[in-house]
């Protein structure tokens, strides 16, 4: 018994001794740990206590920005003008909307919710990456004021340091009110005064419950939850908002009954207007964000969007440039502006880079011209409707093509300058836009075949455009210049036609992708086709109608276009156009008068007009145009037979001119011995009127003597 008891004072000894030799480094490690914490909360304060969140007092409009094709702003638009409002004139239903729905312990929390950080952390744990957050209203308003949207630790931490900030300065109430005029509810709509004026068009004191939810439930995604957009599920957030108003005690069953069988009323869109540089570039961004990416006009205008573009400043300058001088235009009547309008384009991408939709000053809402005009193309459309179909079934470069007076069921085209040659090479009729030609050829080839040519270079048709006119850009109707210098751009391109789009990007304000171009290219015809379509119309600026087009140094191919006038006895034309491109870009000009009249058109042809203006740009563009000859490989033997065509013509020429002189030379001496017959019948005449004569004299005066 004693040995046991001693056994046991043995064992508990031994047990005081080892905590004793644990005890001393416990202690060492709780107080560590202790003056770490404590030193941590000192360290985590002082940041709290130095860090500046007076920004809070002054809300920030958002706009959108413009950027180039090298990632630089261009341009800034904006109509945001945030309208700040006191919370005392929010309607209570609105703030216990956005309380329920976004952050529902926010008068209880000091700026964080450590139950919800938790959560989230447990998820993103689990996930392996940052893929939730368990934000406050606070932090939010953090969020939006003062971080980037980036999802990570470090940025994180920075929400916390400033929501504690917040926290101690503000107010809860003056927090809301900070919070309400500073998110943004879509439409490009920041702050709920600007939203309620946008989507419901009141003041925002006078906001139903209803209406209150709804723009409560948009906070969480203003882009897809717009009303204006999809109404279907802005009613489905809003009835969510409204059930958790319910839940929460802030309304009761009847008000929830009532507010949630009431329909939503939007107000009607209203014009937006904004400033900035290149006015009809902006113009067509905006046009694309809303028809391609499906946004708003608000959300462009006023979004806070970044939208990254095609544009090259350079070109787009130089156009500017061109179109700001009035000598580079003919001179306009009195009353009227002769107008015009251009656009350049990358054949290789089909980004625009550059455009301008008019001349005059721009007003917003203006009628963009290089976009929206629709006018009959002329010589132009030759290319495309004839002899790109005439190329694909089998016609050559050298082939001839009639040229002589033609009459195909009453149709009769005739040459701009009146004259007719027989017959002339396809070479020489696209570069000398010979009209009789390319109606010959259209008739022979088939009218369907250059309709469908047509269409498939992007230039909608209607069913009174399949008619030989086709060939000479006859259209009922006409197209834009952008169209024109979309379908050109498959030339250049070995055939393959990208289409044309001014937007490459689009960012929200957060840096989240709302939408990204993705190529679109259609393969009108053959690589050797179109080399050698670009050969011939080369051949046009270097020898032909389009003279004018020439850039030393620098390669270029195109053609002209003029339209006939709508009534007769005046001579001039209505259109003028040139579409022309090098290896790296591709142009359409158009000049003409918004309302063509008795009074009011072009008195030369497009050779003179179209053509400096698109040589003009080029020129000043030099450095953005790296290419300057064309890549032509399959050329090589149509040159070789379209030389000995020509010298074949020139053979038949000389022969043709050896016989018409040995034929004029055979008539002169017929004419001359004619001539001399009768210059011997003359005198032999006038010798016998003298012999007679002198009888007739003899005869009186026998008779005189007689008598």
């Amino acid at each position: 018994m004693k040995d046991t008891e001693h056994e046991q004072k043995q064992e508990s000894s031994d047990a005081g001794k080892k905590w004793g030799r644990f005890k001393k480094p416990v202690r060492i490690l709780f107080f560590g740990l202790l003056i770490v914490a404590i030193s941590g909360l000192i360290l985590l304060n002082i940041f709290i206590t130095t860090s500046d969140v007076s920004k809070l007092e002054e809300p920030e409009p958002r706009p959108t920005f413009i950027y180039d094709e090298n990632g630089e702003v261009v341009s800034k638009i904006s109509n945001s003008n945030i309208e700040g409002v006191s919370l005392n004139n929010m309607p209570k239903e609105l703030i216990d909307a956005v309380i329920s729905v976004e952050d529902q312990q926010f008068n209880k929390h000091r700026g964080i919710n450590y139950f919800g950080i938790a959560r989230a952390f447990t998820e993103n744990l689990f996930k392996g990456k940052v893929v939730a957050g368990g934000s406050t209203i606070t932090q939010q308003l953090t969020k939006n004021v003062f971080l980037s949207q980036e999802r990570t630790y470090s940025r994180k931490f920075k929400e916390f340091i400033l929501a504690k900030k917040i926290e101690r300065t503000y107010s809860k109430d003056a927090i809301m009110e900070r919070y309400l005029n500073q998110i943004y509810f879509g439409e490009g709509a920041w702050g709920v005064q600007r939203a309620a004026h946008i989507y419901f068009g009141k003041d925002v004191s006078e906001l139903t419950l209803s209406e209150s939810a709804t723009l409560a439930g948009v906070i969480k995604a203003p882009t897809h939850l717009s009303p204006y957009k999809n109404m279907e599920k802005s009613v489905e957030r809003r009835n969510i908002v409204l059930a958790l108003m319910k839940s929460e005690k802030y309304i009761s069953q009847a008000e929830y009954d009532e507010a949630i069988g009431q329909d939503i009323h939007l107000a009607d869109s209203t014009r937006m207007n904004y400033s900035g540089k290149y006015p009809y570039y902006i113009e067509q961004v905006v046009e694309e964000a809303i028809n391609t990416y499906n946004l708003t006009k608000n959300e462009v205008l006023s979004g806070g969007l970044h939208i990254y573009t095609a544009i090259n400043p350079v070109i787009q300058e130089a156009l500017e440039e061109v179109y700001n001088d009035d000598r580079n235009f003919p001179e306009s009547t009195p009353d009227q502006l002769l107008q015009s309008a251009s656009v350049f384009l990358d054949p290789k991408t089909g980004g625009i880079s550059a455009l301008v939709g008019g001349r005059g000053e721009y007003t917003y809402g203006r009628f963009n011209n290089a976009t929206k005009l629709i006018r009959q193309p002329g010589s132009t459309l030759k290319p495309l409707a004839v002899y790109t179909a005439a190329l694909e079934q089998g016609y050559r470069i050298s082939d001839l093509l009639v040229d002589e007076p033609i009459d195909i069921d009453g149709y009769s085209p005739k040459n701009f300058d009146r004259q007719y040659r027989g017959q002339v090479t396809m070479y020489d009729a696209v570069a000398q836009s010979y009209n009789i030609p390319p109606v010959w050829l259209l008739h022979n080839i088939g009218i369907e075949k250059g309709v469908q040519a047509v269409e498939r270079f992007g230039i909608p048709l209607e069913e009174n455009d399949h008619t030989l006119g086709l060939a000479l850009g006859g259209l009922h109707k006409g197209t834009s210049p952008l169209r024109m210098a979309q379908a050109f751009s498959a030339y250049p391109n070995d055939g393959v036609m990208m289409e044309a789009h001014a937007i490459v990007e689009i960012r929200n304000s957060e840096g989240e992708v709302l939408g990204k171009w993705r190529e679109q290219s259609t393969a009108v015809t053959e690589a050797e086709v179109a080399q050698q379509m670009t050969f011939m119309l080369n051949g046009a600026v270097e020898e032909g109608t389009a003279k004018k087009a020439q850039v030393s140094g620098l390669e270029v191919a195109g053609k002209t276009g003029t339209t006939q006038l709508p009534f007769t006895g005046v001579d001039g034309s209505k259109d003028h156009w040139f579409v022309g491109y090098t290896p790296d870009i591709v142009g359409a000009v158009w000049l003409g008068y918004d309302q063509t009249d008795v009074d009011h058109y072009l008195t030369s042809t497009s050779s003179f007009t179209a053509p400096p203006i698109f040589a003009q740009v080029l020129s000043q563009s030099m450095s953005e145009l790296p290419t300057k000859k064309f890549d032509l490989p399959f050329i090589a033997d149509y040159k070789e037979e379209l030389e000995k065509q020509k010298e074949k013509l020139k053979d038949k020429e000389r022969k043709e001119e050896k016989k018409k002189k040995k034929q004029e030379k055979k008539e002169a001496r017929e004419q001359k011995k004619k001539e001399k017959k009768a210059e011997k019948e003359r005198r032999k005449k006038e010798k016998e009127n003298k012999k007679r004569e002198k009888e007739q004299k003899k005869e009186k005066k026998k008779k005189e003597k007689d008598d």
